[in-house]
């Protein structure tokens, strides 16, 4: 270990930021990880797969801390709660921690923190749970709803609405695919570099490449460090971004010269991807709600060296009268509940609930009534979220078509042909209807949704 640098000392204090709700987990895990860039490449890994692990589990670690506790996980102080959590995570699921190592090191942390006096409680819990963990009792599978909460650390709310709506074989392998260990996903910059010599290169420097399914411009890496310590990167030879998101601009049919509009933009992946499919006749007008949103787009963009992104602080559910009729192509990639993403963002399962998510899709409402003025007649709007929600998603474009003079666009002419052909992916027909409902563990991307509308002529007769 680095000399003066507890691991587990600074686990539990991101850890604390996260359930104090000052920080969301990829961010805070992240801001430790470039404050502490001179932490040994074990160290880096152990301090981040404690910290996702230990939110992952949470709902499990509960459910078998307060088998084991006098006093419940409820009612423990924070700094006691979260200590006793990511000991018994490591119990259970890092084998390479001795039993004794993870119950001392709890010990000497509770005593750290100032609390002396529990330092017995804390011993005690975890030492009788490291000897009867294999004998926890579990809920019966006969009870779907808490037995898939309890196993895959997922809400009731949630499991009920995936039960209900996808069946239980479809609801299990969504929920098993947020656990799945998977490689980071970046699109090349090909107007730099191609896929294949940045692949040699990457290579060239110990990092492990394999191809992305779907897109040719998307590749996996692994087995780096630090990503901002690659060369690669820095140059801005590409883009952390899943392919999910990529297909939202795939979808678009983005042609060079296109006045292209991103109108909740932050990080800007898609506002980056649309630069370069536009060229340099081109322009990308990528706008967020806040300076420090639009601020983290523009980094993106001096690191990529894109020259034809304008990036604006705008309220996209304010009207504005300067852009209307003006976007040739515009994305509308809106805030919404993240349930496709809970394997990166793990602690949004816990952070949302039906009432948010109810609250969310009137939001999106909102937001489209406004943005949809943006849009040229037989212009293209590409809705988008990383949900899996009907209250967001297909609702959303049942209410809009409804309301607004705007058709749908079938997408299959404008996916990947290695996803169309995906076996046993459930909603698949509704590419005819103009969106796609990608699913974990269904699909091998992040849960995303797509829609493509075209807006109609001023006549109501499509251009």
């Amino acid at each position: 270990m680095t000399k003066g640098t507890d691991v587990r000392e600074l686990a539990l204090g991101v850890l604390l930021e996260i359930s104090g709700g000052m920080e969301y987990s990829h961010v805070a895990l992240r801001n430790v990880l470039e404050k502490y860039q001179y932490l040994e490449k074990q160290e880096r890994s152990f301090l981040t797969r404690l910290v996702e692990g230990t939110l992952e589990r949470r709902i499990w670690l509960d459910y078998v801390i307060d088998q084991f506790s006098s006093v419940k996980v409820k009612k423990q102080k924070p700094v006691i709660r979260e200590i006793l959590r990511m000991s018994v995570y490591q119990l259970q699921f890092m084998d390479s921690v001795p039993d004794s190592a993870v119950c001392n090191e709890a010990v000497k942390l509770a005593q750290k923190k100032g609390f002396r006096q529990l330092k017995g409680f804390v011993n005690g819990v975890l030492r009788n749970i490291a000897r009867h963990l294999k004998e926890v009792e579990y809920p019966s599978p006969e009870q779907p709803v808490r037995y898939l909460s309890v196993r895959y650390s997922m809400p009731e709310w949630i499991v009920e609405e995936w039960l209900e709506r996808y069946g239980r074989t479809d609801a299990e392998r969504i929920l098993a695919a947020f656990y799945e260990e998977r490689p980071v996903t970046i699109r090349v910059s090909q107007s730099r570099i191609s896929p294949e010599e940045l692949k040699d290169r990457l290579e060239a420097g110990g990092v492990r490449v394999s191809p992305a399914p779907y897109l040719d411009c998307a590749l996996q890496i692994e087995g780096y460090d630090y990503l901002g310590a690659l060369p690669e990167f820095r140059e801005g030879l590409f883009q952390v971004q899943d392919v999910s998101s990529m297909l939202a601009v795939e979808a678009a049919g983005v042609k060079p010269g296109d006045y292209c509009m991103d109108v909740c933009a932050a990080p800007g992946g898609k506002s980056l991807y649309l630069a370069e499919k536009t060229g340099k006749t081109g322009v990308v007008d990528a706008r967020d709600l806040t300076e420090y949103k639009a601020e983290y787009i523009r980094e993106n963009v001096r690191r990529m060296q894109m020259e034809n992104i304008r990036v604006s602080v705008r309220d996209a559910s304010v009207p504005d009268p300067e852009s209307e009729e003006k976007a040739d192509v515009l994305i509308a990639d809106l805030p919404c509940s993240g349930l496709g993403v809970l394997g990166k963002k793990t602690d949004l399962k816990y952070r949302m609930s039906r009432e948010q998510q109810e609250e969310l899709a009137v939001l999106q409402k909102k937001i489209l009534s406004v943005v949809q003025a943006y849009v040229k007649p037989g212009g293209t709007l590409i809705y988008s979220t990383c949900t899996i929600s009907q209250a967001e998603n297909e609702e959303n474009v049942r209410w809009f078509l409804e309301h607004f003079p705007y058709e749908a666009v079938s997408l299959e002419d404008c996916l990947p042909k290695e996803l169309l052909e995906d076996s046993g992916a459930p909603g698949m027909e509704s590419i005819q209807k103009g969106y796609l409902q990608l699913l974990p563990g269904v699909h091998r991307c992040d849960g995303f949704f797509i829609a493509k509308f075209r807006r109609k002529s001023l006549t109501g007769i499509p251009v």
